[in-house]
């Protein structure tokens, strides 16, 4: 190599390097962004192998001019069960056997049972997460907006248009479900922070029976807000 050929190749050394890193830049990026499609088919492929899931959960109410702060542990299982175990207040509690739902609140004297069919208290949907997540089928107008390192799905529930009118979810890239937002038509928001998951826990049928305290009555009523 002549030495002028040699200092041509040292000029143009960094601005191969420099477009190499660039290149190499620019298909990490392309790479990791994340399409709606794309997330929603993560979202649910992350729930609907589960059999069951435990995770801790925080709800806040706001509606009716009243706050309301709730936590606990909830517990999942295929087909359609659900239990809300209350730490906060202590002994309330909300379970779905997947035929009725049971609430009933410590020191009441009557229980609450209703269908699960006509359910439509907030929770209802999430009885159908496990095995059953179809998230672009079951929110219309589902849009997604990154947000950090998660993503915000904005969408309104099918069947639940009366009630609700609007879902918020939070959403990590790999599909978990972190905040959960439901927006009512007259004006009350629940959210619900969902934290420690543990996938695949044990559970029996029995779990989700419910067995109403002594001297407590189980009545047919409405849905609890």
């Amino acid at each position: 190599m002549t030495r002028s050929a040699f200092r041509l190749a040292l000029l143009l050394l960094p601005a191969s390097l420099w477009l190499a890193v660039a290149s190499l830049a620019w298909g990490a990026n392309s790479s990791s962004v994340l399409t709606l499609p794309e997330l929603a088919k993560r979202l649910d492929a992350h729930y609907n192998h589960l059999r069951s899931l435990s995770v801790q959960f925080t709800e806040t109410y706001h509606g009716m001019g009243m706050e309301r702060i709730e936590r606990g542990t909830l517990l999942l299982a295929k087909p359609g069960r659900m239990r809300w175990n209350y730490a906060e207040p202590a002994g309330k509690l909300f379970v779905m056997d997947g035929k009725y739902a049971y609430s009933y609140t410590p020191g009441d004297a009557q229980a609450q049972r209703y269908p699960a069919k006509k359910l439509d208290d907030v929770r209802s949907p999430l009885r159908f997460l496990l095995g059953h997540a179809q998230i672009q089928k079951e929110l219309t107008d589902l849009t997604m907006t990154p947000e950090g390192s998660d993503f915000r799905l904005q969408g309104v529930p099918k069947g639940m248009e009366q009630r609700v009118s609007q879902v918020e979810l939070t959403v990590t890239a790999d599909g978990r479900i972190e905040v959960m937002q439901w927006r009512e038509t007259d004006g009350s928001t629940t959210e619900l922070r969902l934290a420690d998951e543990q996938p695949n826990p044990p559970v029996t049928p029995e779990t989700f029976f419910f067995q109403p305290p002594a001297g407590v009555v189980v009545v047919n009523g409405l849905p609890p807000i």
